[in-house]
């Protein structure tokens, strides 16, 4: 049975992409791991802590990769403070960047479904970070009634606009970055987020503030916190930190300040402008030594070709300026060495600087703060917040080297600057930027939007099953199970000899008495379930009455009445019949030669607030529902209300309005006299195109999926 009645909170974040593990995180090992997994790591362990919270997890992709370690593809990992790491698989086994991830998404949605039928209670709340979680987080908050939290951390349209402004053409950023799914994502999370958490009011306003779907209400800033039992002032002897012989073996004075750079090897944090500011700048280089850690490195010709270019820049860089003696660069460290970074600086009296292009937080600006250094930083982003904040530095234009370069002569160079400085980075640390403020302020927020009345479709104890089997097999009505008299006689038969093997379903875009009707006229078998009105209801054959439970679940946030006024103005529409209409859909015919497209009709409900699905099908209906109402949200309802695995369910169809319903994990079959909308499906693994037609494709899919058993 699944509960949301514990007296404690259970907060699920989701970070999907890069390699996350509690112990020994590889913090810039690659592009993708890199702040936000430090972020999501240390706040899921500081939820754990917190006494209102009874289940504090993160939901990651669990890895079999020989390339990588064994550790990510262990199932669960603990905190310190017992915040749960759940690794749940979807895609290829192997390692993937983020781009590649996107097709397989949906897969982790139901992956996680089962996640939370198996733990049998519902989270409070589903916190989101970056783009492609924010996707899985509102498909999830769809399904299950539950509010979302997005965290973008760094968003596709600054990404774009940094790509343009470099001279990579929109073309070549789709190609590497995905960048238009990705805004898409973004662009959906913002929607239909209850709250979007950011780290700084400068991030809201220049980049959040570019989405349509952007509403400053939503906007709560929280930054996060750091370890202060674990970065502070040190006062030991330099010497005896293990890292002090792996930096000064570099150096040929290894006495003088030393500027500190630490970042993963990404084009975007700007490696090569900081040593063109050392390189240039001959007072600079007789003043202090340097420091770049840029993440691990074994040998640069294997790794990804974003770092492998970064890293071989800087190496050509340092030759350039002949910077041998007076730079250090070590090849590899451990996690637990990163702090010591910090205070071997700190013991020289050095300055840490992120040049950063734009630097959505500065995670690092916080810890180099707190282990008493004074700070140089790029002033496009989050780090104008902190310095104001904690009065500890300059702010510099990334792209003006000789700029950079004086900032960093100031901050080693006027001893009394430096001193000022690093004591009141400390002071203002601990006013400004704790973990525990943090989550003190999360928790009322998650407080105030969680779900008041938590009954929901999915908080439900599961049904007993219909039939005692747990196969399901769902079809469309007209042109899929309809539409060949002969083929049809062919299911009928199919149907009497394996009717106790499975559960039969239509999904159709008829109302009830339609779909009873048209199936009665044509001697087809009562089916067990009726998914109609394009999924907006479901009914049991054993009651035939409206399941209450899914129309209060998609009744949420349905605004009918102002979409059919919106839609007075819509050239090229014309309502359906009023028998045609029902409490969760709203229909039109369409012309395709006037209608502007679904689209252009999506970004004016977003601009009226109007939260709906538009569904298109057979080139002349158009239906609006509900955000969480379709044939394959329903589906996915009903297996989960009767205890179905999603791998044992059969879903058939022909056209536009089937699409969802074929999408994810389920096996699909698409008829041979499919629509033309269903062309884009073609090459997905769970996809089984049919040359059969009608009745004919539906056991041709049985037969492609070996359905029965």
């Amino acid at each position: 049975m699944l509960s949301s009645k514990n007296d404690g909170l259970y907060v699920m974040l989701i970070s999907v992409h890069g390699l996350i593990r509690w112990e020994e995180p590889e913090l810039g090992r690659d592009s993708d791991t890199g702040g936000q997994v430090k972020y999501v790591l240390e706040l899921l362990d500081n939820l754990a802590k917190h006494e209102k919270v009874e289940r504090a997890e993160l939901i990651t992709r669990q890895v079999f990769d020989r390339k990588v370690s064994a550790d990510y593809s262990v199932k669960v990992e603990k905190t310190d403070s017992g915040g749960i790491l759940s690794r749940i698989p979807f895609g290829p086994n192997r390692y993937l960047r983020k781009e590649r991830l996107w097709p397989y998404l949906d897969t982790l949605v139901e992956n996680i479904l089962r996640h939370i039928k198996k733990i049998g209670r519902v989270p409070d709340v589903i916190h989101a970070h970056y783009a492609d979680a924010g996707y899985v987080g509102s498909q999830l908050s769809h399904y299950i009634g539950v509010p979302l939290i997005f965290t973008g951390h760094s968003l596709g349209n600054d990404k774009i606009r940094t790509l343009l402004e470099k001279g990579m053409t929109y073309e070549e950023a789709e190609k590497l970055y995905n960048i238009t799914r990705r805004i898409k994502a973004e662009e959906t999370a913002l929607r239909f987020a209850k709250a979007v958490i950011t780290s700084t009011r400068h991030e809201a306003k220049t980049q959040y503030a570019d989405y349509r779907n952007y509403r400053p209400k939503k906007i709560h800033v929280m930054p996060p916190g750091v370890y202060l039992d674990k970065f502070f002032k040190y006062k030991g002897n330099i010497k005896k930190l293990s890292v002090y012989e792996k930096v000064t073996r570099f150096l040929d004075k290894p006495e003088k300040p030393l500027i500190l750079s630490l970042s993963r090897a990404d084009d975007k944090k700007n490696i090569t402008t900081l040593l063109d500011a050392y390189g240039q700048n001959d007072e600079l280089q007789k003043a202090a030594n340097m420091l770049v850690v840029a993440g691990n490195r074994e040998d640069i010709n294997t790794m990804p070709a974003g770092a492998k270019k970064v890293l071989t820049d800087m190496l050509v860089k340092i030759d350039k300026y002949n910077l041998y003696g007076k730079i250090a660069y070590p090849k590899t460290h451990h996690s637990e060495q990163v702090v010591e970074f910090y205070q071997l600086a700190q013991g020289l009296k050095g300055v840490f600087v992120n040049p950063a292009l734009v630097e959505p937080f500065g995670l690092t600006i916080l810890e180099a703060t707190a282990s008493g250094l004074p700070v140089v930083a790029t002033n496009d982003g989050g780090p104008t917040e902190i310095l104001k904040n904690c009065k500890n530095g300059l702010l510099v234009d990334p792209t003006d080297s000789d700029a950079m370069g004086q900032a960093i002569l100031t901050a080693v160079t006027d001893s009394k600057l430096n001193k000022q400085w690093a004591a009141s980075g400390v002071a203002n640390i601990n006013k400004f930027y704790t973990w525990k403020g943090h989550v003190g302020k999360y928790i009322k927020l998650v407080e105030r939007i969680k779900n008041k009345d938590r009954k929901g479709y999915y908080t439900m104890k599961s049904a007993s099953r219909i039939t005692g089997v747990n196969r399901l097999l769902v079809t469309d009505i007209d042109n899929t199970l309809l539409g060949s008299e002969e083929a049809l006689e062919r299911f009928k038969e199919f149907y009497s000899e394996n009717s106790g093997k499975f559960v039969f379903c239509v999904a159709t875009g008829r109302h009830l008495n339609s779909a009873k009707e048209v199936l009665k006229e044509n001697g087809v078998p009562t089916p067990d379930i009726f998914i109609t009105s394009v999924g907006s209801e479901i009914y049991y054959t054993s009651e035939l009455k409206r399941d209450s439970l899914w129309s209060d679940h998609i009744g949420v946030d349905w605004k009918p009445n102002e979409i059919k006024k919106l839609m007075k103005d819509i050239v090229g529409v014309t309502p359906q019949p009023v028998n045609g209409m029902r409490d969760f859909k709203i229909s039109y015919f369409y012309d395709e030669q006037k209608f502007m497209g679904t689209r252009r009709l999506t970004r004016i409900f977003q601009d009226a607030d109007i939260k709906a699905k538009i569904i298109i099908s057979h080139n002349q209906y158009l239906d609006i529902l509900p955000v969480r109402a379709s044939k394959g949200l329903a589906v996915k309802a009903v297996a989960f209300r009767w205890d179905i695995p999603f791998e044992n369910i059969l879903v058939a169809g022909d056209s536009g309005n089937d699409t969802d319903m074929l999408n994810g994990s389920i096996s699909g079959v698409v008829v041979g006299n499919y629509s033309e909308e269903l062309e884009k499906l073609k090459g997905r693994e769970n996809v089984f195109f049919s040359e059969e037609e009608y009745a004919d494709g539906i056991l041709d899919g049985v037969k492609h999926y070996e359905f029965i058993k």
